[in-house]
């Protein structure tokens, strides 16, 4: 069975790390007493067999170390059990003479004894009649560059087996109660780390898409939860606005699409209540027609930016002249600037060159223009102008209208989005000429942006990849 919750696992992968690295710790340290422990053995026997050669080198056979006990002590650092110190002749017969130890006579094999007669030392483990082996050296002792005689020293390995017994049932006892603390406290730690992970969790599921205003608790530690709640914060914020945008364009379309719609139906009903003359009907045709071209244009935009986002907006490239567009497009909407009691002007035009839609671009200049006539009051004036800086042209329509606050700035591209003062004033449309000129900017490689004064006017500036020459003089 899988295990779901990510504080077990965590704690159970501690656990089986913790452990692993504790039977390699244990194993290592028993590996390094072990060896202490056969290193200071041989290490005294071969002390105590030094000072019994020497001592046999000078007494001969009278040799008889007068306290074997306190050599070992001293070589050792404790009295061993069973101690065994023997001196035999290069015939390999022990000396009878001397009493024997407390371990008694130890053998010598004819292995050794040719080993000991041709000089070399051997140690040697053997079994014994006790339960506990023997660890024993047999050194030769050389006189005047011969042989005289072979000493033995041999001591019971029972305490070096007693004392790595005791090592192995204190690691036993120890670890498994170690690994079990170890494994509580790393539950205990998980589960306080994942705490706000949980807390993350029950604050996501109180969070709807009717009501997207609440956030996850920040810490402000700066750790990789906080910086995750900040990350789902931010996007909860999005989504929010996102939803907020969608909530008022859903109203706003309804309104856009409402309103000709209403207007179409009444003008039928009115027309199908009694027989008209052919004047009548058609200008109620008219009518509709004009109120049908509102639905399309509105549906167009959608259909525009709807194909934006998928990245599939078709442009049919070719080169356009946009000092040429600027003033066709200028010209045109004149009448409406007129009409509005706005004056239109034209300020410094350099030529520039650029690979884009013709038509798609005449829309986002249509957009712009009509956008900055409609929120400038009677007796305001809108500029055009068109710079060319390297390999970028600028094109500027600066107005002397309401002007946009920084928050109006910083959303008046955000799809369906209206300033506040122009839905209040102005009605307008659905809030989608301002984001499809964006999209059709961005699809041409280049960019919008906007410098307002609240009161004072704007000036909108369209930043696009172009192929600059020659200056021409400004048009009055």
């Amino acid at each position: 069975m899988r295990i779901r919750s990510i504080g077990t696992r965590l704690t159970f992968w501690y656990a089986g790390i913790l452990c692993v690295t504790l039977l390699v710790l244990g194993g290592t340290a028993y590996g390094f007493l072990a060896y202490s422990l056969s290193h200071d053995v041989d290490a005294a026997l071969e002390g105590v067999a030094k000072v019994s050669a020497e001592q046999a080198r000078a007494q001969g056979s009278a040799f008889f170390p007068r306290d074997v006990d306190e050599l070992f002590r001293h070589y050792l650092g404790f009295s061993p059990l069973n101690p065994s110190l023997e001196l035999f002749d290069t015939q390999g017969r022990p000396d009878l003479n001397r009493p024997g130890t407390p371990a008694g006579r130890l053998p010598l094999s004819p292995k050794t004894l040719k080993d000991a007669l041709h000089g070399v030392s051997t140690f040697e483990t053997i079994e014994s009649p006790g339960p506990y082996p023997f660890r024993i050296l047999t050194m030769p002792v050389i006189k005047s560059g011969r042989v005289i005689n072979v000493v033995q020293v041999g001591i019971s390995l029972e305490n070096v087996i007693n004392t790595r017994r005791r090592f192995l049932l204190i690691m036993g006892a120890v670890l498994p109660l170690g690994l079990l603390l170890a494994t509580v406290g790393g539950w205990v730690l998980a589960r306080r780390a994942l705490k706000p992970v949980d807390e993350m969790t029950q604050a996501a599921h109180r969070i709807s898409g009717d009501s997207l205003a609440g956030r996850l608790q920040e810490t402000g530690t700066g750790d990789e939860l906080d910086r995750l709640a900040k990350t789902l914060n931010d996007m909860l914020g999005r989504l929010d606005n996102s939803f907020r945008q969608t909530r008022q364009f859903s109203a706003d379309a309804a309104h856009e699409l409402q309103t000709p719609l209403t207007i179409l139906k009444g003008e039928i009903e009115v027309a199908l209540r009694s027989s008209r003359s052919p004047d009548e009907y058609r200008g109620v045709l008219q009518s509709n027609l004009e109120e049908i071209d509102r639905i399309s244009s509105l549906v167009a935009g959608l259909l525009l930016l709807a194909r934006a986002d998928r990245g599939v907006l078709r442009l049919d490239l070719q080169p356009v002249k946009l000092e040429e567009l600027l003033e066709e497009v200028g010209e045109q909407m004149r009448r409406l600037a007129e009409n509005q009691a706005v004056s239109l002007h034209y300020g410094l035009m350099e030529p520039a060159s650029i690979q884009g839609d013709r038509e798609h671009f005449k829309r986002l200049l249509v957009n712009l223009i009509d956008n900055a006539i409609q929120y400038t009051p009677a007796g305001g004036k809108v500029t055009l102008s068109l710079s060319c800086d390297g390999k970028w042209a600028r094109v500027g329509i600066s107005d002397t209208g309401i002007g946009l606050s920084a928050d109006e700035q910083a959303q008046i591209f955000n799809r369906f989005y209206r300033a506040a003062e122009a839905r209040s004033q102005r009605g307008g449309g659905a809030g989608l000429g301002l984001s499809i000129a964006q999209s059709i900017a961005v699809a041409h490689g280049g960019r919008i942006e906007v410098e307002s004064t609240p009161g004072q006017g704007s000036t909108f500036t369209v930043s696009l990849p172009a192929d600059c020459t020659t200056t021409i003089p400004a048009v009055a």
